[in-house]
């Protein structure tokens, strides 16, 4: 039998530690972990890096990770992050889709917000297609006179124009789940500074370049 010791954990980096912090997260394929997961697939252990850092979350931050601690996460930022996989995929998301290069947030934590990653997606659908969080708007968005509705397009509103749309450009037809460069925009067909209303029957999922091509002009106005 042969004996080692262990390595000095005095004279590892901090770069050291939050790369194979790193490291146990792309292998898992989370955006962030726990000190469980990585004390069953860390070099080091999960103390080593409480101590080195002052805390696991601090840890977590610096490794560029989200907080696993979720009950802080305003819910319609996870409806946000959602409304972007589901556009991304064109489809409802699986629990395995949430990955670091697609969403802020791994599936546990809508897991541990809503109690099971189902009960999360029925929360998410139930407020895209009946309920709306107010938001505070700023000046320059609300309501005028001239208008019912505001300039602003909310999360909920561009998922369901976008989902209408097949999560595709109007007009050429391009979508980010067969090209990651797309970038899908939602616009007001008729402009709001031309009296357009931000209602469904008025807005169109179109790619970036080409919305900021039409800009301010009116689709059914001719030159």
């Amino acid at each position: 039998m042969k004996f080692e010791l262990e390595p000095d954990r005095k004279n590892l980096s901090d770069e050291d530690l939050l790369n194979d912090l790193k490291r146990v997260a792309s292998e898992l394929d989370k955006a962030t972990i726990t000190k469980d997961e990585y004390d069953e697939q860390g070099i080091y252990h999960s103390t080593t890096l409480f101590r080195r850092f002052g805390g696991w979350l601090k840890a977590l931050k610096l490794a560029g990770m989200s907080n696993t601690r979720n009950y802080k996460i305003p819910v319609e930022e996870l409806f946000q992050n959602l409304t972007d996989v589901w556009i991304k995929l064109e489809k409802q998301p699986r629990r395995d889709n949430l990955t670091s290069q697609t969403s802020k947030f791994s599936s546990a934590t809508y897991e541990k917000r809503f109690g099971s990653w189902r009960k999360a997606l029925e929360a998410f659908v139930k407020w895209a297609n009946e309920g709306e969080i107010e938001t505070n708007l700023p000046e320059s968005e609300k309501i005028t006179k001239k208008h019912k509705t505001s300039r602003n397009i909310n999360y909920r509103l561009r998922f369901l124009v976008m989902r209408r749309d097949n999560f595709k450009c109007k007009i050429t037809g391009k979508s980010p789940a067969t090209d990651p460069n797309v970038i899908l925009e939602v616009d007001h067909i008729i402009p709001w500074d031309k009296g357009g209303e931000t209602v469904l029957e008025n807005l169109q999922t179109l790619a970036k370049e080409i919305n900021i091509g039409k800009s301010n002009l009116d689709m059914f106005e001719s030159e």
